[in-house]
């Protein structure tokens, strides 16, 4: 039986490449996934290792927030370390050398004056010192160190992409106003010429100090041990030297931390991407399933003639299971080497949005190789397993008669029951995730993919059902416009409608993806255009090029100076502890109510004023979780170390699309004199005359000297804003259309092995008249209404699942994208259409006389 499958499969290669296509396409992307993260994470490790490939023991701030990762912009960054420091290390015992060094952050000026930003990743700036020399990380790739207070040295890459070569001159932006440089040198670290998105620019450590507003201070002190003290007892020598503001780890401990911090990221970044590729797999399966089940009712008389022979039950399953199995093994081996290409295009869909990660030399583990094997096959065989036992009752009587087709199961009259209870039990599962608060997040989201798998299952087990009346509707447009072959499509459709359901279940699951995520997108975009329609009373706003980063203050102090401003007011942003929990803290000027609507629950639009040195006020919902009124005392705990003993002088309602003020506010005196380099996320401006040509040149013209800082008007501010939403709706669009693409590989493979299946009456048909255009357009139209078919299920399901997931996470607003579904029908309309082109060419193509004579 063995060698019977194995020539049987031989004898059927199209059918079987069709098939493997949807299992190659889904370990592709987790094969890719892998390959990419392990990449990026490999490259992380080596720059950490490197950076302290010398260094026996690291002494860094440490914020009394419990964020050493500098989250939030600067008002999140743990304190610098006092100068004297230094000098008391290097006094121990057991040190050998020690040095000082600035780390912050800066962009470097393009050649178009605009600041470097790529995809959102930081511009890193660093200070030199000759005397610390063994413990730079950075290499030298030309030039020299910077030496003078006016040199700098960049990173290769960007030297490279931006055209700078030595002695040129660059602009650099920190703190205040773009500063001229000349570059003197170029640099690398851990043999990686770019940090993905990210710039490098290396100043003398004076220099460092004065634009990063830390004179007689280091972000971090490097230390070498001498011979014979080991790191850890290095570390024990220096713990009682360091303030409570500090901490100190050997070089391993604090590249370890460092590699943890990123992996972290990249583990959910990882997590993320390999959904999409079991999303795949599982619209995969559908395929498989679907194939094998028209492949085997196709060769009932072979395996009744078999049965005849003395095959038993067993032996059949056996044989169609081997035949998965080999399917699934092939297909999983192209996949898994078809994900080294499919990881390189991952990256540049990724570099294309604005997302540009650091990468070495591609990384294939062992683990990537036996998990994309693994769940290749297994998926192959699993999906193949009810087909198989279908074929195991094919009666040996039915290798006799033509035509002959598979006998109903005798629990046949049962599917609507288990159809129903499929989808009740899968909509309660769902809702158990969504709901019950006990659960943990892991435990939440495995319930809640549980649940939408079974609920796509339980559909596809009902659509048989459906798919009639469904079609007669569908079918309407082929049938008033397509004449003969239109009636002929339409009927195909509705002949076999357990095939017709499961072939257009596969594309129902990718456009119901696709629709959730375009209504939580609507829901998240009008709510946020409301909240600014809402609170946005200005004239305009200043924000970062990216629209997102900090900034500093001296770009609003610029545009307070231009003639006819009447208001200028900034909203800076950090982070602090209140309650035992960390919390957003925001600092503003009195006069924010003149640029920000604000409405009150308890205070008024005078409160801003008045909060003087040891007021805030509050959200309405942090004020309810923490059971605060106007006059309660709250107790702030800064990064710093700083304690701010406040008095909560009013409660304010945020609109639901979002605020510009974090949990607790205060004045922007207080925020200053906390915060290390305060730094504002938004600045709102008021101007005579308001929004005019004129006034907006003037603006621009006042902070020309700050490339990362852009004017807008109040719809450019929202159309800004959104963009960061466009960018990840475009990428799941992107990698959802991977399942939509699988789904058109089914129905592909269904229209080809029905071309199979009926070649002697397309034969007939020629016979009597039919033209080869008309045998097209009838393959065509039969595409085109499976293809509608799978959007009638699909996209009233994601809406459905949108609303489900909005209800349970109190989600601001649900909007039907109309728009939007019109789009995904066409699109569904197009993908069968393009299914077709194959499967039409090939039944075209028939010769009339061989396709009479077909068995």
């Amino acid at each position: 039986m063995t060698r019977v499958a194995l020539k049987g499969l031989l004898g059927r290669k199209l059918r079987a490449a069709l098939t493997a296509i949807a299992i190659v396409l889904g370990v592709a992307m987790v094969s890719g996934t892998y390959v990419l993260t392990d990449t990026i994470k490999a490259a992380f490790s080596t720059v950490f290792t490197t950076v302290y490939k010398h260094t026996d023991a690291v002494i860094t701030g440490k914020s009394a927030i419990g964020n050493d990762n500098g989250q939030g912009g600067n008002g999140g960054l743990p304190p610098s370390l006092q100068a004297s420091l230094l000098t008391d290390v290097r006094a121990l015992p057991g040190v050998a050398d020690a040095a000082g060094g600035v780390a912050d952050r800066a962009q470097i000026v393009g050649r178009n004056g605009k600041t470097i930003s790529r995809g959102g990743s930081p511009g890193l700036a660093f200070s030199y010192e000759p005397s610390g020399a063994r413990f730079n990380p950075l290499t030298l790739t030309k030039g020299a160190w910077p030496a003078a207070p006016n040199e700098v040295a960049i990173d290769a890459s960007t030297a490279s992409k931006e055209h700078f070569a030595i002695g040129d001159q660059v602009g650099i932006v920190a703190l205040g106003p773009v500063e001229k440089f000349k570059v003197v040198g170029t640099v690398e670290i851990a043999g990686l010429s770019s940090l993905g998105g990210s710039t490098m620019s290396v100043f003398t450590t004076p220099t460092a100090q004065r634009l990063f507003n830390k004179q007689g201070k280091y972000d971090e002190i490097d230390v070498a041990a001498k011979s014979g003290t080991s790191p850890t007892q290095l570390v024990e020598q220096i713990r009682p030297l360091l303030p409570a503001t500090a901490q100190v780890r050997t070089g391993t401990a604090q590249a370890q931390k460092d590699t943890s911090n990123t992996s972290g990221f990249l583990d959910i970044f990882q997590s993320f991407l390999l959904a999409f590729g079991g999303v795949a797999l599982f619209v995969g399966s559908f395929v498989i399933a679907n194939t094998l089940s028209i492949t085997i009712a196709q060769r009932t008389r072979e395996l009744a003639t078999l049965r005849t022979l003395g095959a038993t039950r067993s032996q059949v399953l056996r044989s169609v299971l081997l035949e998965a199995f080999v399917i699934g093994l092939i297909a999983a081996v192209i996949g898994l080497f078809l994900g080294l290409f499919l990881a390189k295009g991952l990256n540049s869909l990724f570099v294309s949005l604005g997302i540009n990660l650091p990468q070495a030399g591609t990384v294939f583990k062992t683990r990537t190789i036996i998990v994309s094997l693994l769940v290749g096959v297994l998926v192959t065989v699993l999906a193949a397993a009810r087909p198989a036992w279908r074929a195991t009752h094919v009666p040996p009587i039915a290798a006799v008669g033509e035509g002959a087709v598979l006998p109903p199961s005798r629990f046949a009259h049962l599917g609507p029951y288990a159809a129903g209870a499929t989808v009740a039990g899968s909509f309660a599962l769902m809702l158990i995730g969504l709901f019950a608060g006990s659960l943990s997040t892991g435990t939440r989201l495995l319930a809640i993919g549980l649940g939408a798998a079974g609920l796509f299952v339980g559909v596809s087990m009902l659509a048989p059902k459906l798919v009639p009346p469904l079609v007669r509707v569908l079918g309407w447009p082929a049938v008033k416009f397509g004449g003969a072959s239109g009636r002929l499509a339409r009927g195909n459709a509705m002949r076999n409608p357990p095939r017709t359901a499961s072939t257009a279940s596969a594309l129902m699951i990718g456009l119901a993806l696709v629709t959730l995520v375009g209504v939580l997108a609507a829901g998240l975009r009008s709510r946020f255009e409301g909240a600014v329609n809402e609170v946005f009373v200005a004239d305009y706003a200043l924000t970062s090029t990216d629209n997102f980063s900090p900034i500093g203050t001296a770009s609003a102090d610029a545009l307070s100076r231009v003639p006819g401003v009447i208001v200028v007011s900034g909203v800076r942003a950090g982070q602090g502890k209140a309650f035992g929990s960390r919390v957003q803290v925001t600092g503003v000027s009195g006069d924010v109510t003149k640029v920000i609507s604000v409405k009150w629950k308890e205070g008024s639009s005078q409160t801003p004023s008045q909060l003087g040195a040891d007021g805030a006020f509050v959200s309405n919902a942090y004020a309810h979780a923490q059971h605060l009124h106007t006059g309660s005392s709250l107790t702030l705990l800064t990064p710093t170390g700083k304690v701010l003993h406040l008095t909560t002088r009013g409660i304010f309602n945020p609109p639901k699309g979002g605020s510009p003020f974090g949990d607790i506010t205060v004045s922007t005196a207080t925020f200053d004199a906390s915060y290390q380099n305060p730094q504002n996320v938004f600045t709102f401006i008021d101007i005579q005359g308001g929004v005019t040509p004129a006034n907006t040149e003037k603006l621009k013209a006042a902070v020309s000297s700050f490339p990362d800082a852009k004017v807008q008007t109040k719809s450019q501010f929202k159309d800004n804003q959104l963009q960061g939403l466009n960018t990840l709706l475009n990428l799941l669009y992107v990698l959802l259309s991977l399942s939509i693409l699988i789904s058109l590989f089914g129905i592909v493979n269904t229209l080809v092995l029905t071309v199979f299946e009926r070649t002697r009456e397309l034969g007939m048909l020629r016979a009597v008249g039919m033209t080869r255009r008309q045998v097209r357009g009838m393959i065509r139209q039969e595409s085109v209404i499976t293809a509608l078919l799978g959007a009638t299920f699909g996209i009233p399901l994601g809406v459905i699942l949108a609303l489900m997931i909005g209800v349970a996470i109190k989600y601001p607003a649900f909007t039907i994208p109309v728009g939007t579904l019109l789009v995904f029908v066409i699109a569904a309309i197009l993908a069968g259409i393009i299914a077709a082109i194959f499967p039409a060419r090939r039944a075209a193509r028939l010769n009339v006389l061989e396709a009479l004579q077909y068995e």
